[in-house]
This record gives C-alpha cells, structure tokens and sequence, in this order.
C-alpha cells in the first residue's frame, strides 16, 4: 500500500514525516560471497530494526537493515555527517578492520539502499549518449600499484594515484514525489530515489564543505586515518510519474534491450534452419526405404527388415538406468510445469517487484505443491519399464534431486 509523506509538523494519521533508508547485503560480480551491511565497518544505526523476511527474501539472501540515514520529508541537508571512523596502524582489530574494506573496493562491492521499498539507483552516462542506472553504488574503487585505473575510478581524473583505494564517503541524495494536491489523498508519495557517490577528505568534522580532494586510503597502512561520512539530500516534485507505476525507472538500467532480441531472433532462424536440414534428410531416407519397399514383390523378399524398420527392435526394449530415466522425466516435469506456472502469474502481474521475496516464494510454493504429478509421471514411467521395485521409486522421486539441491 502507499505511504503518504507530509513536512514536519503537519503530521496526521495517514501521513508522517521521517523517511528512513534500508541497507541490504553487499555482493560483487567479482565474487560469490555477499556481505551483510554490517559486516563492514561503516555507519551503523544505534537502534537497528529489521523487517520480517518471508521465505524468497531468506533464500535469495537478501538481509535487510535500518540505517543511520534519516531524512525529514522536504527539509534539504548539504554535507551533513552521519559517522567517524577511526583506524590506527597499531591496533590489530582497526587493521582487520580497513583491510577487510579495502578488500571490499578491490572486488567491487556494491551496496544496495531501499527508500521507502525503492531501490536507490545510481544513474551515469555511457558511450553513445545513453544513461545507465545501476541500483546499487560501490564502496569505493582502486588504482593498481602499476596506474591501472579499476571500476568507478574511471569517473573521476583526481583518482589517479598508484596503489591507492579511493572511499566513496559521502552520497548526493535526489528524492522525488508526487504531490498530492490535486489527489484524494494527503501529503505526497515518494516515485523516485537516486543518489551519486562522490570521494571527500574532510579535514574537520566540525566544519564539513564536500569539495576539494578524493579521500584517498594508502595500499601500505602507517598512519592513523580517519574517515567521515557524509550525505546530501534534496526533493524534487515530479507529478508525471504516478505511484503505481514508479518502478519503471528502473527499466532504464537495461539499455541494451535492442541487443537481445538480436540474439533471440538469431537463436531462432539458426533452430529453425537446423530442424528443416535434419527433416529433409530424414524425408529423403524414408522416401528412398518405401521406394524400395515398393518395389519388392515376393512375399519371402517382404519379410526382410531393413533401414529405419529396424528402430522397433530397439524402442520397446527397456533402458539399462530405467529407475534414474523415470526419476529425472518425474522431476523435469515437475520443474517444468513450476516454472510455467511462475512465468505466467508474473506475467500477469502478480508477483510485483514491490513485494519482496514473492518470485521465490512462488516458485518454492508451487514446487512442493506439484510432487504430485512428478509421482505419477515417474511410477507411470517406471511401470512401462517392467519395474517391480516401485518403492524405491517412490523414494528416490521425492527425495535424489532435492537431495542434491539441498
């Protein structure tokens, strides 16, 4: 349901102030291992909420958090602290501690934000024109020891120096609304989150301006080093977008569309060629073997098999694995008939994006619920086979692939 956001102090019933923004995990496509928030040493909030997870979110491993970024509905923040880390080279645990964020920059870990069931996008321009929008923004980036610049570096020229890691330690944060006044409904509803990552070495937490040079973290630790983070906030009143429909700006994250059906059609013309090869070929023999067998007229001749006849010696004689066929045809349908299913409920728009988990939930749901034709497909199987040992069947149906899996 939508959440109607009003300024301070004209707080009602269906209408409050405080925006609060969730942390997800952190995952990289550099590695399989993904991190929860706080796991890292960042800002942490003192009094850490986290909403109830359903099974889809358990299993695709999202592990969502309150955070210490907190925003009054209106009210324009610039460079406004939020935490102080401190990290001196003789205490082990500070140590541990950086070397574990700066291993994060290494392998590009991204962070993942929620504003109010949003993803907070990150949106930079490419080749071509075209605006690219990622929904998630890296801890930092990294300039090898031999000048090779690495993933977000590329964004700024000031992130030059060898073997140096560059933080990204304060956030532009954009959020747009629809206003509600010419609605029925009070206050106004957020349609947009995006943010920018940018590097500051603030030199006095006391007086914060967010200009001047990147904050650089040295490869070699010897100094003590302290790291402030910081965030903007500024909104935007956007009534073009309705609520319903403000996930679509992440559709801009998917500029490559074009490229796809390219290679589906591709896909498609060299199946279609393929097939129509393989059945001329099998025209011409089958036409070649009548032919022949036309022309045969002694009844003795008649009873000579050959060519493609000789296929029913072989089709009614039962696999050597017949068991594990049976088990996998039981399986596969089940998996089949789930993801059907899956697709086309999406399609139709029930498994929204906004409620989180509902995909894998689904399909899970969906997956247990058709044991039932996998059963028959695989005893039904089976049976053809002349199988007599029908319990381990059952057995292995229910239990060798999720076994597997599990």
């Amino acid at each position: 349901a939508p959440v109607s956001f009003c300024e301070e102090g004209e707080e009602s019933e269906g209408c409050k102030s405080l925006i609060e923004l969730f942390v997800n995990r952190l995952d990289s496509v550099e590695s399989v291992l993904p991190y929860e928030y706080d796991a890292f040493d960042f800002c942490q909030d003192t009094e850490e909420k986290r909403p109830s997870e359903n099974l889809g979110q358990v299993l695709f491993g999202e592990r969502i958090a309150s955070s210490p970024y907190k925003f009054t509905f209106k009210k324009q923040e610039t460079c406004k602290k939020v935490c102080t880390r401190s990290y001196d080279p003789g205490n082990s645990a500070d140590k541990s501690k950086l070397a574990f964020l700066k291993k994060g920059m290494q392998l590009n870990y991204q962070h993942h934000w929620i504003i109010d069931n949003m993803p907070v996008t990150w949106c930079y321009d490419v080749e071509d024109g075209q605006k690219y929008c990622n929904p998630g923004f890296p801890i930092g980036c990294f300039v090898t020891p031999d000048g090779r610049v690495k993933d977000a570096c590329v964004i700024n020229s000031e992130f030059n120096k060898k073997n140096t890691f560059y933080l990204f330690n304060h956030v532009d944060i954009t959020i747009m609304y629809h206003s509600g006044k010419d609605e029925n409904w009070p206050g106004a509803r957020l349609v947009m989150a995006r943010l920018r990552p940018q590097s500051y070495k603030h030199t006095d937490e006391n007086n914060l301006s967010c200009e001047g040079p990147p904050m650089e973290i040295p490869g070699e630790f010897t100094n003590k080093l302290n790291l402030i983070y910081t965030y903007s906030v500024t909104f935007e009143e956007k009534n073009n977008i309705k609520w319903a429909s403000r996930w679509d700006y992440i559709l801009e994250s998917m500029p490559h569309t074009n490229i796809q059906w390219f290679s589906i059609m591709n896909s498609l013309v060299i199946v279609l060629f393929l097939s129509g090869m393989v059945a001329m070929i099998i025209l011409r023999t089958l036409h070649k073997d009548i032919a022949r067998y036309n022309q045969i007229d002694s009844s003795e001749d008649a009873q000579e098999e050959f060519g493609w006849k000789l296929v029913h010696g072989d089709v009614f004689r039962p696999p050597r694995k017949g068991m594990l066929l049976s088990v996998f045809l039981g399986q596969g349908t089940q998996i089949f008939i789930m993801t059907f299913i899956t697709l086309f409920l999406a399609c139709l728009g029930f498994l929204s994006p906004a409620n989180r988990g509902a995909l894998m939930t689904c399909a899970v749901v969906l997956w247990v619920l058709l044991g039932t034709p996998a059963g028959y497909v695989s005893a039904r199987m089976y049976k053809t086979f002349r199988g007599e040992k029908w319990k381990t069947n059952v057995l292995l149906t229910a239990l060798l692939c999720p076994g597997l899996v599990l």
